[in-house]
């Protein structure tokens, strides 16, 4: 399985459990590796034969800028169901960072795999 990946991309939205966390929306920042076969797209060098980055992005600015979860846990989990129900992607890496939410630490979040390798 090849990967098609996604890296740094920031998006604002509500999260976090205390009471001027539901006020001001924060940036998380994504980072998505995402199982693909590449190899019709090379053949073809077509975009509706490849996995497109693109729309992925757009659909996630979408859904996480609209979404207001208290858990990164339960953003993280969601978008892995965005992605796998709506793209059909077999297999994802997802890395979900809020920066900043600890001081100290430059980043906290979590790392989860879904799908099958």
């Amino acid at each position: 399985m090849d990967i098609v990946y996604l890296r740094d991309l920031r998006i604002e939205t509500i999260i976090g459990i205390y009471d001027w966390e539901r006020e001001v929306k924060q940036t998380v920042v994504l980072d998505i590796d995402m199982g693909s076969d590449i190899a019709r797209a090379a053949a073809t060098d077509h975009i509706d034969q490849a996995l497109d980055y693109k729309a992925i992005s757009k659909r996630l600015i979408q859904f996480v800028g609209d979404s207001e979860f208290q858990l990164v846990e339960t953003l993280a989990e969601r978008i892995s169901e965005v992605l796998l129900e709506e793209f059909k992607i077999p297999w994802l890496r997802l890395s979900v960072n809020k920066q900043g939410a600890i001081r100290g630490a430059k980043d906290v979040g979590v790392v989860i795999e879904r799908g099958c390798r």
